[in-house]
């Protein structure tokens, strides 16, 4: 029986041998009872018949081969160059999901138990101006074999092709070897291609599923003489160890690989076993199968393709899958991709944190990474409680904050969190007591008024003697309510904070690197925290990571008397994410960042500022690149998320009383028009409602 019922054939690069490999593979899985599919998912250089359609050449080898299995060539072009090339001649668009999505629709109209999948050229071939076959290739529930011509350089080739497959996690069965004849049999020939066999077993760490030899008889024109050229070929591959990795009898082993579902069984799996954000296990909210991004760009399982107005929940500032922190991240990953932090070191922490001291505030001196937002502020919480009791200030255990503020979801953050609005009601009876002051009234884009801070002095001097610190969000609160108040009441708190006594933790993991149009929120202000806590967009969306910095005199009151800092997350600095996370800064610190956000909330202002005047609305705020409608009442997000990607093309999730975005700062100018006449689309059409 079939232990898998797809297999991916590719190569290293173009002539490899895949072609006769797919042929021969296909004879051999016929000739043990099987109902092989040989298929080429895109073909170029097919010459054109009589008839005028276009003749697949390597599916007329598929049939020379094997004539009683099926094969099919799905996309026929008739220039022999690279597919993106081939297809612009013909003025095809090629996309990797709509490919994907017709090998699977061809695969599951033919009789098939085992489909062999053959590639074209290298495995980053391209398809289009973005995408390659391996964007292709990954969407495709199957393994890999790797076939490559036994030669001299081969063992670079391959083992690059290997690690681009590794990389995306796709799982490799072994690698098979051809040899063309044009190399040459000398003595030397004959050891390089032995020792290639042995080297690349030992370097990928994979086997050797089969060797191929050159087998004259298939260059022959007579048909009878290549007969025997693929019998000798298709012998060798039923003695090689490939039929005892493919075959055996026995249930199927297609349970070997990861488990990858697709369509409506993704969706049925998805439903009823994974739960998602603020989302019921009982009666989920509509789940959308993403399958790439790029640019600013989401595309689904269908091929729509979305404008991402929310930048993945705001970390992902520089767009998908750009190339320098795709870079690091395939770079870092070769060398050591996690190692723990205890005792050890690396220079993509050491390097990161000495990049981050240099942005903030000189009084700022020592980091100490985590892998969330949430943890970051539990840290930021756990530096002021010990710094207090260090000090002599054992009572000082409370943290103060306003209403409407927003920290993250583990206990001491939700402890930060609005109480009454905020999503962490349920849990008010076993979160520590915290103080709340009121929200900030002021506007940032309206003139302050001195005795909105009056509220928060009061209490502070009230209870400044239980206050081991205040945390805010910068100016800007998140997902709290989206509320921009002005910076002034920033500074005021900052001088009640040391006329106290108590620490100023800032939460800058939604604001910060460059979201308000400074490169961090509290640069309106001027001030300078005693904590600050970082995340989101420091890796631009690639990894999860995040930073709490705390000043000398934070880390120093701490670690007086032999102190230590209470806490040591397993994957703290982990080396991929700090790689990633230092190409993210050197974006920033070479692109044009500043312009980028300024062309976003000048675009924001026009689409969204004329939404104030339209029924239900309550408040229109903008600021760098956040733009917010906010409404008289609860938007409903299922029904107006299902507008603006059926009708739309676009990926805005709202939450409570607010629409808003806070897309990538690459995003193109007609992409952000079109999210702001979504918005209005939304509110015109009564679709929020």
């Amino acid at each position: 029986m079939r232990k898998y019922s797809r297999l991916c054939l590719v190569g290293t690069d173009t002539d490899a041998g895949k072609t006769i490999v797919t042929a021969a593979l296909a004879r051999a899985a016929w000739r043990l009872g099987g109902n092989p599919l040989a298929l080429k998912p895109v073909q170029t250089g097919c010459a054109r018949e009589s008839s005028g359609r276009l003749r697949a050449p390597d599916c007329a080898v598929y049939r020379e081969a094997c004539p009683e299995a099926e094969s099919s060539s799905l996309i026929l072009l008739k220039d022999a160059c690279s597919p993106h090339l081939a297809a612009r001649r013909a003025n095809l668009e090629l996309s990797a999901s709509e490919l994907a999505g017709v090998i699977d629709t061809r695969i599951s109209a033919s009789k098939t138990d085992l489909a062999l999948i053959e590639g074209a050229g290298g495995l980053l071939t391209p398809l289009n101006e973005t995408e390659n076959l391996l964007d292709v290739f990954a969407l495709v529930n199957a393994p890999f074999i790797l076939v490559a011509a036994n030669k001299l350089g081969m063992i670079n080739h391959a083992l690059l092709s290997l690690n681009l497959l590794r990389a995306r996690g796709l799982p490799v069965l072994g690698f098979i070897l051809t040899w063309t004849g044009r190399e040459g049999d000398s003595d030397l020939d004959r050891r390089i291609r032995d020792d290639n066999v042995e080297t690349l077993s030992r370097m990928s760490g994979l086997p050797c599923l089969a060797k191929l030899p050159f087998i004259r008889e298939l260059q022959s024109l007579d048909l009878l003489v290549r007969e025997r050229g693929w019998e000798q070929s298709t012998q060798l591959l039923m003695r090689s160890p490939l039929m005892d990795m493919l075959f055996r009898e026995g249930a199927s082993a297609d349970d070997k690989l990861p488990q990858q579902l697709h369509g409506d069984d993704l969706l049925r799996f998805d439903r009823e076993h994974v739960w998602h954000p603020y989302t019921s296990a009982v009666s989920p909210t509509a789940a959308r199968e993403a399958v790439k991004t790029e640019g600013a760009r989401i595309t689904l399982r269908d091929g729509t393709s979305l404008v991402d107005g929310m930048a993945s929940w705001w970390c992902a500032v520089h767009g998908y899958r750009q190339p320098a922190r795709m870079r690091a991240l395939h770079e870092q990953s070769a060398r050591m991709p996690h190692v723990m932090f205890g005792g050890l070191t690396h220079e993509p922490a050491v390097s990161l944190a000495r990049r981050l001291l240099q942005m903030v505030p000189q009084n700022l001196e020592r980091v100490f990474f985590s892998d969330s937002g949430s943890v970051a502020v539990e840290v930021a919480v756990k530096m002021a409680v010990q710094y207090q009791r260090a000090s002599g200030w054992p009572e000082r255990s409370r943290i103060m904050t306003v209403r409407g503020g927003y920290h993250g979801d583990t206990l001491g953050a939700m402890s930060v969190c609005d109480p009454e609005t905020g999503m962490h009601a349920d849990f008010s009876g076993i979160l520590p007591r915290q103080i709340f002051a009121p929200r900030p009234a002021c506007r940032f884009d309206a003139d302050f008024d001195p005795g909105t801070v009056a509220a928060f002095e009061e209490l502070l001097k009230r209870h400044a003697g239980e206050v081991a610190a205040v945390i805010l969000e910068p100016v800007v609160q998140g997902a709290g309510g989206m509320w921009m108040y002005h910076p002034e009441y920033l500074r005021r708190v900052s001088r009640l904070c040391k006329e106290h006594g108590c620490l100023l933790i800032l939460d800058e993991i939604a604001t910060g690197f460059g979201r308000t149009g400074r490169m961090f929120a509290y640069e309106w202000a001027g001030v300078e925290p005693d904590i600050l806590c970082l995340g989101k967009a420091l890796t631009g969306g690639v990894m999860s990571l995040a930073a709490t910095l705390a000043s000398k005199e934070v880390a120093e009151g701490i670690s007086c008397n032999g102190g230590v800092l209470m806490h040591g997350p397993t994957f703290m600095a982990n080396p991929l994410a700090c790689a990633v996370a230092a190409a993210s800064l050197d974006l920033l610190s070479q692109s044009g960042w500043r312009q980028d956000v300024a062309r976003i909330e000048h675009a924001l202002r026009q689409g969204l500022e004329p939404c104030g005047d339209l029924p239900g609305v309550a408040d229109v705020r903008v600021l760098g690149a956040i733009g917010v409608l906010e409404m008289r009442r609860p938007v409903a997000v299922e029904k107006v998320q299902d507008y603006f990607v059926r009708q739309c093309g676009v990926w805005i999730r709202p939450f409570d009383r607010l629409l808003y975005v806070m897309p990538p700062y690459v995003i193109p100018d007609e992409d952000l028009e079109r999210l702001t006449a979504a918005m209005r689309g939304a509110l015109e059409e009564k679709q929020w409602e």
